[in-house]
């Protein structure tokens, strides 16, 4: 197979571990690829990166693709997600003053309950609340505006969102620049060690399985370069279900804390890859089976419904047309190219392309080529559930 360089652009999260896994740990050798691993400092430069050519792939917010299609963001460039990267592994944390209040008023802190916590946190504030993500077009814009409109404190209008990289959100809390934020592991953590805020929420609690980050490309690349699409997508397979495996996580650990990397210490990466999460300056410890996804459960599969629940959200808030916008949607998250990668190695895959989000209660097989395929629970807090043909249904006959 013909060796080739790929450029592909990241943020220092934990959730960019597939990318960095499959250089270091020769999943893209074994395709035929080194990827160039370009560490970017915020968001917005990562996207500017990608669209304008300076990489030829990113580790990115699974929103920014869907954001793109709907003319939303200005990034200039159509942009295909050919597979998803994580899945949840955000945290929403609060600075220590909050902390105090909500512990006089008698919350927990047992990082569990969406709904007690939000309701806590609603009663705690004592103006408008000001919280920290590190993009505007983030699943963590979207699940804050999702969980706190649920429980009646309207978004964007009730709160301040403030933008700000994930390594400056310990900076930022501890300056008051915010009262809270939510952000992708392992910064929250950090605003645990440095002792400057503690950990309220993991997103995942608020929807059971969000896709977090995509592996993102620009669409004219991907129309062009099918076979290095497929390699990179195979790679990163690979590399996904290799850090899935709990024998992989200290090693995971020891790549990810390298200083070109993440430059933090090991040990503080792996409470995220397992879960075992300190959550203040007490040392209370909580643990979150699968708080971040890399393959279990078809957690790389891009599903057209994940990107449909996204346009749905920003469409409404921007009050943009949703029949139009879930269409746009539709095209972005590709499971056709991440089918024609895997094709021919075993690979149980979805039978469907889409689904009803937050319909799954437990385990549940579905259709698949093989048949053994089981998905687990992805509910959102509130057990509402988001249904794209029903909504585009909805939209046609409020028309007619």
């Amino acid at each position: 197979m013909k060796g080739a360089v790929l450029s592909v652009g990241f943020i220092p999260l934990v959730d960019a571990a597939p990318l960095i896994v499959a250089q270091e740990m020769g999943f893209a050798a074994e395709e035929g690829l080194t990827l160039d691993l370009v560490r970017a400092p915020s968001w917005s430069s990562l996207r500017d990166m990608l669209v304008f050519g300076r990489v030829d792939a990113a580790h990115m917010l699974s929103p920014v693709p869907v954001a793109t299609a709907m003319g939303l963001g200005g990034a200039g460039a159509d942009l295909s997600a050919l597979a998803v990267l994580s899945v949840n592994g955000t945290v929403i944390g609060v600075s220590r003053a909050l902390e105090d209040r909500l512990r006089d008023n008698g919350h927990g802190f047992d990082f569990c309950d969406a709904r007690t916590a939000g309701e806590a946190l609603i009663a705690a504030k004592v103006d408008r609340l000001r919280i920290g993500v590190p993009f505007p077009l983030s699943m963590h814009a979207e699940l804050l505006y999702y969980w706190l409109s649920s429980l009646g404190l309207p978004a964007p209008q009730g709160v301040d969102i403030k933008t700000m990289p994930p390594p400056l959100m310990a900076d930022a809390i501890e300056a008051g620049e915010i009262d809270a934020f939510c952000v992708g592991e392992p910064w929250g953590s950090i605003a645990v060690e440095n002792g400057v805020g503690a950990l309220l929420l993991p997103g995942k609690s608020i929807w059971s399985f969000s896709p977090e980050k995509v592996l993102a490309v620009r669409s004219d690349w991907a129309s062009a370069e099918t076979g290095l699409s497929a390699r990179l997508i195979r790679a990163v397979y690979r590399s996904g279900r290799w850090i899935a495996d709990p024998e992989s996580r200290l090693l995971t650990a020891e790549l990810l804390s390298r200083p070109e990397y993440l430059d933090l210490p090991p040990e503080v990466i792996e409470r995220a890859l397992s879960g075992n999460l300190i959550i203040s300056s007490r040392g209370e410890q909580r643990t979150v089976d699968g708080f971040v996804g890399f393959h279990k459960g078809a957690a790389n599969f891009p599903w057209r419904s994940q990107a449909q629940w996204i346009a749905n959200q920003l469409a409404a808030r921007m009050g943009l047309d949703r029949e139009e916008s879930l269409r746009q949607a539709a095209q972005v998250f590709r499971p056709d190219l991440y089918r024609a990668a895997l094709e021919g190695i075993a690979l149980d895959l979805p039978g469907a392309s889409s689904k009803i989000e937050g319909s799954i209660e437990v385990e549940t097989p579905v259709a698949s080529e093989y048949g053994r395929l089981t998905l687990p629970p992805d509910l959102f807090f509130d057990r509402r559930t988001f249904d794209p043909d029903a909504t585009i249904r909805s939209k046609i006959t409020h028309k007619n």
